[in-house]
């Protein structure tokens, strides 16, 4: 495609008065007000007619197989036109997995025709990412035409849960609880599981000492124990409509998926069977209890494969079909997010159910942009009228995790990036306690 530039629409309109003056002044002579246009329209054509052909473009995008959600995605173009071709402009449409730093076309620069770039995107839901389209055009010799270029792509990247939390924060988590005396404890602690009988030591609890082994060793005798390894920690994940809002340009969704597969990677390293369920309007995903290091894989698939709702969820349906697939007593977090009193009611009732036999832990993401709107100084009258809703609806937020607490409920209401962190050292201390 060829068409004008900027400068020969210019040239052109800012020639209209003259021509228009020599008609006026030369009524005899009015095709010599054509002169103008005429050079104009002959100076472009001649430039479009010099040079590389559109036709000679070539273009080549380049994605990784993989991304992280939230992570910069590294997009490389590879430009090919005419050695004549000193610079070009491009503009890079994908579809709405990926979001572009800067939206106006990127001017780069070409030695001999030739040109690698890097364009910076960001991957802000999971799926599949696509460069879909690619506009090249680059200005004749004269700066008069345009030589554009459409190409259709067909380049695609498959964008995951962020692992980053898991391979930056993982080891070091790891590091901290064993040195906190977690690892420890699990070999020998005050836990349930009988094992060893050992020869009373000084500094042990005397509560341990079992005195009819005693009575036969004619010594002191206690018993070992240890905590159990193989709890079962649920993650239940609310996929609905709520979660499905950005917080801080990335999704409730994502963020809590982040640090469900951190504080699954720690479980599974202590230990513990691991199993996922989302759900919204119904359960979504429903996967079996995991156990080992080598099932992270497994984990990290189901937790890809949770998609985003506009459904209302369904507290009642969701956690009684995930209670009746729970044969004993467990650890359930759930991540969720509520707006409004009647979900809210429904999620108490369901939780109340719940904790007749299990230990639950419910994750919340503080509401950052109601608490600014509260504490912004208000200008306008406007603005107190948003102070005042944004204060009741905090209020009615309070009141529900103040509700789920008195029902036995440990609750972490947690800023946006702490997640991961605060959500295992939750799960560390309620492990530490022998809740389970």
């Amino acid at each position: 495609m060829i068409y004008p530039t900027r400068t020969a629409i210019l040239a052109t309109v800012i020639g209209m008065p003259v021509a228009f003056l020599v008609a006026l002044l030369v009524p005899g002579r009015w095709y010599a007000a054509l002169a103008w246009p005429a050079a104009v329209l002959l100076l472009t054509v001649i430039d479009a007619l010099l040079g590389a052909r559109p036709g000679s473009a070539r273009a080549r995008v380049t994605l990784p197989s993989s991304v992280g959600v939230g992570t910069e995605v590294p997009v490389t173009l590879d430009i090919a036109v005419d050695s004549g071709v000193r610079r070009a402009q491009l503009v890079l449409q994908t579809n709405a997995l990926l979001e572009a730093a800067d939206a106006a076309p990127l001017w780069v620069a070409l030695e001999g025709g030739l040109g690698r770039f890097d364009m910076p995107f960001r991957a802000v839901r999971r799926g599949t990412a696509q460069a879909e389209r690619l506009w090249l055009r680059w200005p004749g010799a004269l700066g008069l035409s345009w030589k554009q270029q459409v190409f259709r792509l067909e380049a695609s990247t498959a964008v995951l849960p962020d692992l980053a939390p898991v391979q930056e924060r993982g080891a070091r988590v790891f590091e901290r609880h064993s040195l906190d005396g977690l690892m420890a404890q699990l070999q020998h602690g005050d836990g349930d599981d009988f094992d060893a009988l050992v020869e009373f030591r000084a500094g042990m609890d005397r509560r341990s000492i079992d005195w009819k082994q005693s009575a036969r060793h004619v010594k002191l005798h206690a018993k070992e124990m240890r905590t159990e390894r193989n709890n079962q920690i649920v993650f239940a994940v609310d996929c609905g409509r709520q979660m499905s809002e950005p917080v801080a340009g990335l999704s409730r969704l994502d963020r809590v998926i982040s640090a469900v597969l951190l504080t699954g990677w720690v479980a599974l390293k202590l230990g513990d069977r691991v199993a996922l369920h989302a759900f919204d309007s119904r359960p979504r995903v429903a996967s079996g209890l995991v156990s080992g290091t080598a099932a992270f894989g497994a984990l990290q698939r189901l937790a890809a494969q949770i998609d985003y709702s506009g459904d209302e969820t369904n507290y009642v349906y969701a956690l009684s079909a995930l209670a009746g697939r729970l044969t004993r007593r467990s650890m359930i977090i759930l991540f969720t997010e509520f707006t409004d009193p009647t979900s809210a009611e429904f999620m108490l009732g369901a939780a109340a159910r719940l904790l007749k036999t299990h230990l639950l832990l419910v994750v919340v993401l503080r509401d950052e942009e109601l608490e600014a709107i509260v504490e912004r100084a208000p200008s306008s009258s406007d603005d107190v009228t948003r102070a005042v809703t944004a204060a009741a609806l905090l209020r009615d937020r309070l009141t529900v995790l103040t509700r789920l607490r008195h029902l036995g409920a440990h609750v972490i209401e947690s800023e946006h990036d702490r997640v991961p962190d605060r959500l295992v050292e939750g799960y560390a201390a309620l492990k530490r306690r022998n809740l389970l």
